[in-house]
């Protein structure tokens, strides 16, 4: 470049600032920074999950897999303890929320039971009753409501396990649900135990 071409290129660079190095963009702000997520990209971020979730959860009763209305239910994820499943058959957990599903039909009530379990989980409780009734009358087979919960609840990622109800709370009518710690609990005891292990 010659002296005549510096000088002619310094004059039309004369108006413009550098940008700051520590400058970010605001999708990189976003995206680096949880806290700076909005409650939109949240509620659109769930709609999209709960969207994928319903493509797992058939309402077409040929795709589940049938019981009986008197069977005796239970189902945990590998990890849970014996102890804490045995409290849970006996009914021994806090239930702050219970759904009741009879008289809904099966998109009725897998759409509420989702949003139920997804919602108490978002709360941090642990345990849910849902009351399914035995069917002996559905159709096209006994015991549908039962068979598509039990189908159900296998897929939601937040349940551990679960298992037919108490006498007194509905017995092999209802189910008790346990679900995951979640992320939000997950901090609170941590901070919890942090602020506990120092010295006193």
């Amino acid at each position: 470049m010659s002296l005549k071409e510096d000088d002619l290129f310094l004059q039309e660079m004369a108006d413009v600032t550098p940008l700051k190095s520590e400058r970010q963009s605001i999708a990189a702000q976003t995206w680096s920074n949880p806290v700076s997520v909005t409650e939109a990209q949240l509620a659109k971020r769930a709609a999209a999950e709960q969207h994928e979730l319903l493509q797992l959860l058939p309402t077409d009763p040929h795709l589940i897999h049938p019981l009986q209305p008197d069977d005796m239910v239970s189902y945990k994820i590998d990890g849970i303890q014996d102890e804490v499943f045995k409290q849970l058959r006996l009914g021994k957990y806090p239930i702050k929320t219970v759904l009741d599903l009879h008289e809904y039909r099966l998109h009725q009530a897998r759409d509420s039971m989702i949003n139920c379990l997804l919602s108490a989980y978002e709360r941090g409780e642990r345990n849910v009753l849902i009351i399914h009734g035995k069917g002996y009358k559905s159709k096209p087979y006994p015991a549908l409501m039962k068979s598509a919960v039990c189908h159900w609840l296998q897929q939601i990622e937040p349940v551990t396990a679960y298992h037919s109800a108490t006498r007194n709370q509905g017995g092999v009518g209802a189910v008790f649900v346990m679900l995951k710690k979640s992320q939000q609990k997950k901090l609170e005891n941590s901070e919890l135990n942090r602020k506990g292990s120092g010295f006193r």
